[in-house]
């Protein structure tokens, strides 16, 4: 079986091959780190944290990279509200999506840039697109690309320049060439958070940050671009034209979208006040229930949010749960002969196909419930021996390494990830006081216990060995 990915650039399900033969470079646009996160972006966070789990499942080397946009509109607004400076709020909801993407048990991406942080790299992007014609600076010393420059605008929503022009959904400016065309860079206004820059003092433009940051992190052309479908347009759209701008090839060879949350028909948004924060879900419902919602629906399809559909969740999962009590009790007397291995097979089968076919979900769980219907039956009957529960448990702990929805029994692998990551802090801060040696002895114990540091040019980094 061949993994294939519904490609939002063409329409259609392409099989995956990546650039380079068992790594794949996947880029999946953050938050703007100005409040909490809410449920419209749980969603994004566990289809692509199931994506990047499954791809490291199937033997691929992933480098997964997430962005936070923590300089913007929103952001300096906020931070006049509360009379603090605009990067220590973005740093207070940073830490705050940290903490909440680990109560979801959102593995972490292998990269986190930040706009602030990234200053150079945009700065010399700008440069570039500038040098080759497709920028130019106004008169207040802001920079703004020139969409007229390119010819195939418009490629992920399959419109025409001209439609999207009439259709009203550009911003307009007095100090734009063309209504299409949208800021890179943006002159300061008084008692703005600024950096110094060619053009004077200013800030990126929303779209750059993203160009710029995949091109230092990954390469000029990705494998897999991943973002919510609100993002498309203008986002993603501008996105291409600034890197093929530069780079001259494409930005990603594979886009995928996940369809939005709805509520009462309408997206899920905090601009438009009926979005849900993740914090306040959790008090309600564990982790487990919160994923299993998200992923018995098809990542591409849109999904209604609401208090009936979370306890339809919950409802649905308590019998998954019940059936691998029931296994684990079961298999410390069982007396049955079929060791089920048809079943086991078709079921494991069921989910590779079902993953291969761009990601689908929905259909592993379908799987899933079939096995479950499977060994209620033949424990009621006292047919299934030791061997077939076993193998059922083990099957159901390998796709929940994927799925994280089964209950734990000790230490998970995301809980486990959080409280590596905080050793590695801790070891960062010995060898910044010079205490090497207890740094090396944390190191070493780390290892006795299969746990292994490794110091890379992208930081320290944890596996199990």
């Amino acid at each position: 079986m061949t993994l294939t990915i519904h490609n939002t650039l063409t329409d259609k399900k392409e099989v995956f091959r990546p650039i380079e033969k068992n790594r794949v470079s996947m880029y999946v646009c953050g938050v703007t780190v100005y409040d909490d996160i809410h449920m419209g972006h749980a969603r994004s966070m566990i289809v692509f944290d199931v994506v990047a789990k499954y791809l490291r499942y199937s033997g691929y080397d992933v480098k997964h990279v997430t962005n936070f946009t923590d300089v913007d509109d929103k952001i300096i607004n906020r931070a006049n509200e509360e009379n603090v400076d605009p990067l220590e709020l973005s740093a207070r909801y940073i830490e705050r999506y940290f903490k909440e993407a680990a109560a979801m048990g959102v593995g972490r991406a292998d990269v986190y840039p930040k706009a602030s942080e990234s200053m150079p790299d945009i700065i010399k992007m700008i440069s570039d697109i500038v040098d080759a014609g497709f920028g130019y600076r106004t008169e207040d010393g802001s920079v703004y690309f020139s969409v007229s420059k390119i010819k195939n605008y418009g490629r992920l929503t399959n419109q025409k320049l001209e439609n999207l022009e009439s259709s009203g959904r550009i911003a307009t400016d007095e100090q734009k060439r063309d209504p299409m065309d949208f800021a890179v860079w943006k002159s300061a206004k008084p008692g703005e958070i600024s950096w110094d820059s060619p053009w004077g003092k200013g800030r990126p433009g929303w779209h750059i940050e993203c160009s710029a940051m995949i091109k230092r992190h990954l390469g000029d052309t990705i494998d897999i671009h991943g973002g919510g479908n609100d993002l498309i347009f203008p986002h993603h759209e501008n996105e291409i034209l600034q890197t093929e701008a530069v780079t001259g090839g494409p930005l990603a060879n594979y886009w995928m979208h996940n369809g939005m949350l709805q509520v009462k028909g309408e997206k899920m948004s905090k601009s438009l006040g009926n979005f849900f924060r993740v914090k306040d879900v959790l008090s309600g419902y564990d982790k487990q229930t919160l994923r299993y919602y998200f992923l018995s629906t098809h990542y591409r399809g849109p999904l209604v949010y609401g208090e009936e559909a979370m306890e339809e969740a919950a409802a649905s999962l308590r019998r998954m749960w019940n059936n691998y009590s029931e296994l684990k009790a079961y298999a410390k007397s069982a007396d049955g002969t079929d060791d089920a291995e048809k079943m086991v097979k078709r079921t494991k089968d069921e989910f590779i196909r079902n993953m291969d076919d761009d990601i689908n979900t929905r259909g592993v769980i379908s799987a899933i419930f079939q096995m479950v219907r499977d060994t209620n039956k033949m424990m009621a009957e006292r047919t299934l021996s030791r061997k077939g529960a076993e193998d059922s448990i083990k099957l159901l702990d390998e796709i929940d390494t994927i799925f994280g929805i089964l209950p734990g029994d000790g230490v998970s692998d995301d809980s486990l990830d959080a409280v590596m990551n905080i050793i590695i802090e801790i070891r960062s801060e010995l060898r910044k006081r010079k205490l090497f040696d207890i740094a090396d002895m944390l190191r070493n114990k780390l290892d006795e216990v299969g746990l292994k540091i490794e110091d890379t040019a992208e930081g320290a980094k944890w596996k199990k060995i």
